[in-house]
C-alpha cells in the first residue's frame, strides 16, 4: 500500500517596499458604490526569486536553507527581512530559532488569505444558507483585522456567538477562529506592514507549491519513490532559479571524474 509524503518548500525573493492601506486589501463594503473608489494600490513585486523543495529534508533544514541564501543576498543584515508564513507554529518555531542562532531581525506575517480562511468558517456559522449578507461580514472583520485589531476582531466573533446563542465550545467554526485570532494576534500586525509596505500575502510560496510539486509529482497516476521524487524537486528548482546550466556544467565534469579519469588514472 502506497504512503505519501509532505514536501516542504521555502521561496527567498527581494521586493521593494509598497505602501498600502485597508481599503487596498479589501473594499469597504458600506461604502457607496461599493469597489468603486479609488484604484486600489498593489503590493511588493517580487523579484529575484529563489524556490527550494524537498521530501527528504526536515523543515528545519529546509528552512536553514531558505536563510542560508537570504543571508548570502544581506550578509550585513542591514535589509529588513520579512517572513511570510501560513501559521504552523513549528514553523514559526524553526523561523525564530534560525534568526537568533543568526543574529538577525525577522518580521514574521501570517498569510491573510490564511486568516480569511478562518473568517469564512465563523461566518457560515453564524450566517443562515444563502444569507447575502455573509461577505459584508467577512468584509468588515477582515478590515478590522488588517487595521491591526486581532483581539478586536476575535472579541467580535465571540459576542456575535454568544447573542446568536451559540455557546464557547459549541461550534468549530467560530472556536476555531477566536482561538486562531488571540493566539497569532502578534503575527497578525497587518497595520504595521502595509505602512511599512510589505507582502502580506503568500501568492510566491503558493505559486511555487504548484510549479515545482503539483504540476510534476501530483500529477494522475504517478507513482513516485522518495529519491525519485527528491531528484525530480532539486532539478525543477534549479531550472526555476535559472541554475540548471551551472549545475549541468558541474555534473558532466562529476561524470567525466567518475567514470574515465578515476577508472584510468596511471599509477607509477
Amino acid at each position: 500500500m502506497g504512503t505519501e509524503r509532505m514536501a516542504t518548500l521555502g521561496t527567498v525573493y527581494d521586493a521593494e517596499p509598497a505602501v498600502r492601506d485597508v481599503d487596498d486589501i479589501i473594499a469597504d463594503p458600506d461604502r457607496a458604490g461599493g469597489n468603486d473608489g479609488p484604484e486600489r494600490r498593489k503590493g511588493p513585486k517580487a523579484r529575484t526569486k529563489w524556490l527550494c523543495g524537498s521530501v527528504n529534508d526536515t523543515a528545519a533544514e529546509v528552512v536553514a536553507a531558505v536563510f542560508d541564501q537570504a543571508e548570502s543576498r544581506d550578509p550585513g543584515h542591514t535589509r529588513t527581512w520579512v517572513a511570510l508564513v501560513d501559521g504552523a507554529p513549528h514553523q514559526i518555531d524553526l523561523i525564530n530559532e534560525q534568526a537568533a542562532a543568526r543574529g538577525i531581525g525577522v518580521h514574521i506575517v501570517i498569510d491573510i488569505i490564511h486568516v480569511l480562511e478562518y473568517l469564512w468558517g465563523a461566518a457560515h456559522a453564524l450566517h443562515t444558507t444563502g444569507d447575502k449578507t455573509i461577505e459584508a461580514w467577512v468584509a468588515r472583520t477582515g478590515r478590522t483585522i488588517l487595521a491591526g485589531g486581532a483581539i478586536q476582531a476575535a472579541e467580535q466573533i465571540r459576542a456575535a456567538a454568544t447573542a446568536a446563542g451559540i455557546a464557547a465550545g459549541k461550534n468549530k467554526g467560530i472556536d476555531d477562529a477566536v482561538a486562531y485570532l488571540a493566539n497569532k494576534a502578534e503575527y497578525l500586525r497587518y497595520d504595521t506592514a502595509l505602512a511599512a509596505g510589505w507582502p502580506i500575502a503568500t501568492g510566491i510560496s503558493e505559486g511555487a507549491c504548484r510549479h515545482l510539486v503539483k504540476d510534476r509529482l501530483d500529477i494522475t497516476g504517478a507513482r513516485w519513490g522518495l529519491a525519485g521524487a527528491e531528484a525530480v524537486l532539486k532539478l525543477r528548482a534549479l531550472r526555476s532559479n535559472g541554475d540548471f546550466d551551472a549545475y549541468w556544467a558541474w555534473h558532466e565534469k562529476q561524470e567525466f571524474i567518475r567514470n574515465h579519469q578515476a577508472r584510468y588514472r596511471l599509477t607509477a
